[in-house]
């Protein structure tokens, strides 16, 4: 065990400082060796080059669907420092609100159906603009420069506060588990990140988040496991129990009966609705989605983002709930890394339910599984994003406004200096935030805030051809102007004053975040009745956008369509919402039902994760291995292996995308 820190309201981190630059500086520093020689290795193999514009920012426009479900994936994990948010303030005053069982299952039900309608818009993307990079140039095309400027505006500002979230709940995480002063987190976090995505480009994003990704939910099924070797706990019905009785110690006000084991939750439903509509704002206004459908194949992009949704469904609703219910039935056990005291609302706010969880169960074996879990969800989906704000400067800004006339090495020498760019930026404004006294907590809340205006614009821009210019230019600013009036305006009418405290709080943070995302849908249908249009999908075609053209895509929107509406009824409407109206309270067979269901499904996400893309990638991964074996050959045999012309299996193997 660690030893304890003398006063009771702090928790002693149980890892050195050591090892906490030895994972983020120096593990960070071998991946990202890592991935630049295997870059390398695959140019000079099957042939990708990554200093062609076409295969840094979209891969050849080829990743298959085994790798694509892996990404898809990997760009919700970053969440996992942030599992057990359900442990939640419901008001600035008020004590502290445990949601319970509802609130792992109303996180997971928060993203998987948004990853799955996203299936929607990529396939649609592909279909009528297959040369895209960014979805902001598919804005230009269509409303011109006007609007895009003010697109351009959402999605940075999307990006910027995703990685602000994402650095403050991973510094935070790092902090506690190693003493490690959060300032360096914030800043060494991204160095790696930067280096390989500054050589590799959006291929070295999709595999680093295949290894990260099947590396995470390794621990994670195995902290599934060492959860009931631990004799505190021993079995799910020993499980139930302890919560069960957590809910009679401290019984939760706003749950049926106090009690947590209930879905019948206020606290619940309201962090649902909060995440949702903010996840759907993250999601479709943020440029790495867009990026990583185009660089899908045209047969990977449905079956994608649908395997990948499903299967990332398990990872909140099992360890969120299995975390949870750890932490609340074992706060009072001297094992617990708080006793003799609970977790305080500092502590959950920053996502530290997670670490103390992995603590409880296997001291510091566990902290360092949740460091290096933590490292490397935050470290893959920041790869993401910093591909796509240098996408945006280098296509949306230099291309468009700074030189009409850039080669390809123009424009991949922009994009290579603005990923270092908005790596050392983005530190830079997570310090400023945590300085000025926001969390992770904070910026959770009310980022939907911010996200959300451009869902239903964005979406009849890819969707309805009716929408007018004047609509999709001003719907969204309003749209913003309104969720902000709301956020400010409940904040002081429900506790007098606007601070980050009360701006933080639930339900200033719901009401804004809903006037945000529903307020755009009918101030685009009011000014488009106005005026409305009928775009020509074909007038997409009309401008040069790739240095290469790719293949047409065959539509397929019903179908994604059907996927994404099954998706969303089936968790949001016929699983939870009965459960909620009955005021059904679980009982010992159900909850142990629940868990081992959750912990099938993790397992299952484990295998697609894990292998799928290597079954459905086999075909370049043995092309990889006979261009090895066979130079390896010719140099053994002096032959002269050339000067980086392409062999034999690079031209069998161009377009086989992994």
């Amino acid at each position: 065990m660690w030893a304890r820190a003398a006063s009771d309201d702090a928790v002693q981190p149980p890892l050195s400082q050591e090892v906490g630059y030895i994972v983020v500086v120096v593990i960070g520093l071998v991946i990202a060796v890592t991935m630049v020689f295997v870059t390398k290795l695959l140019k000079r193999t099957v042939g990708e080059d990554n200093k062609k514009t076409e295969m840094f920012m979209t891969a050849n426009r080829s990743v298959r669907p085994g790798l694509t479900a892996s990404a898809v994936v990997s760009v919700c994990v970053f969440s996992l420092p942030f599992l057990a948010l359900e442990h939640r303030n419901a008001g600035v005053y008020s004590s502290r609100l445990h949601n319970g069982v509802s609130g792992p299952f109303w996180f997971a039900a928060g993203c998987s159906p948004m990853i799955v309608f996203f299936a929607v818009l990529g396939i649609s993307c592909k279909r009528k603009i297959p040369e895209a990079h960014t979805l902001l140039e598919i804005v230009r095309i269509r409303y011109g420069t006007t609007a895009h400027i003010v697109y351009m505006f959402l999605c940075l500002v999307n990006n910027l506060f995703a990685v602000a979230n994402m650095l403050l709940g991973a510094s935070a995480a790092i902090t506690a588990m190693t003493g490690m002063h959060i300032i360096a987190a914030t800043f060494l976090l991204p160095v790696g990140v930067a280096l390989y995505t500054f050589v590799g480009g959006i291929k070295a994003t999709f595999l680093t988040d295949y290894v990260h990704t099947f590396t995470i939910l390794i621990i994670l099924c195995y902290f599934s496991i060492k959860t009931f070797t631990t004799d505190e706990v021993g079995s799910l019905q020993n499980l139930f129990d302890l919560v069960q009785a957590a809910g009679v110690r401290s019984p939760v006000s706003g749950n049926e009966q106090g009690s947590y084991l209930t879905m019948t939750s206020k606290g619940g439903i309201l962090f649902g609705i909060l995440h949702i509509c903010a996840n759907f704002g993250l999601v479709i206004m943020d440029t790495s989605f867009f990026i990583k459908a185009f660089s899908a194949s045209p047969k990977a992009v449905v079956p994608g983002y649908v395997i990948g949704g499903i299967a990332y469904f398990a990872i909140p609703w099992c360890m969120g709930t299995l975390a949870s219910s750890v932490v609340l039935g074992l706060e009072n056990n001297p094992i617990f890394p708080t006793y003799p005291r609970r977790m305080t609302s500092a502590e959950v706010s920053s996502g530290l339910v997670l670490p103390y969880f992995a603590i409880t169960i296997a001291g510091r074996g566990g902290a360092a599984g949740i460091l290096l879990i933590t490292f490397m969800a935050v470290t893959s989906t920041l790869s993401a994003q910093v591909i796509a704000v240098s996408s945006i400067i280098s296509f949306d800004m230099y291309r468009t406004y700074g030189n009409r006339n850039a080669t390809d090495a123009d424009v991949i020498r922009w994009s290579h200096y603005r990923v270092i760019f908005f790596a050392l930026f983005a530190s830079a404004f997570s310090t400023m935030l945590h300085y000025v006294g926001v969390d992770l907590g904070w910026t959770l809340y009310m980022l939907g805030v911010l996200t959300c205006p451009g869902i239903f614009p964005t979406t009849f821009t890819i969707l309805w051809r009716r929408q007018s210019k004047a609509a999709a230019t001003i719907s969204p600013l309003l749209g913003m102007a309104t969720g902000i009036g709301v956020w400010l305006g409940s904040a002081y009418g429900l506790y007098g004053e606007v601070t980050i405290a009360t701006t933080g709080a639930t339900l200033p943070c719901v009401y804004g975040t809903v006037a945000s995302a529903v307020s755009p849908l009918p101030y685009s249908v009011i000014i488009t009745l106005f005026k409305p249009e009928n775009f020509d999908w074909a007038d997409f075609r009309n401008e040069r956008l790739a240095f290469k053209v790719d293949a047409r895509v065959e539509k397929v929107g019903t179908y994604c369509g059907d996927l994404g509406r099954g998706d969303f009824l089936g968790h949001w409407v016929l699983w939870p919402l009965p459960m909620y109206a009955s005021k059904y309270l679980f009982g010992k067979g159900f909850f142990v039902a629940w868990m081992v269901a959750g912990l099938i499904w993790l397992w299952i996400t484990l295998f697609i994760v894990g292998f799928y893309p290597i079954i459905d990638g086999y075909r370049q991964i043995l092309d990889v291995w006979d261009a090895v074996r066979t130079s390896s050959r010719g140099k053994g045999s002096g032959e002269d292996s050339g000067s980086g012309d392409a062999t034999p299996v690079q031209t069998v193997a161009e377009g086989k995308g992994l």
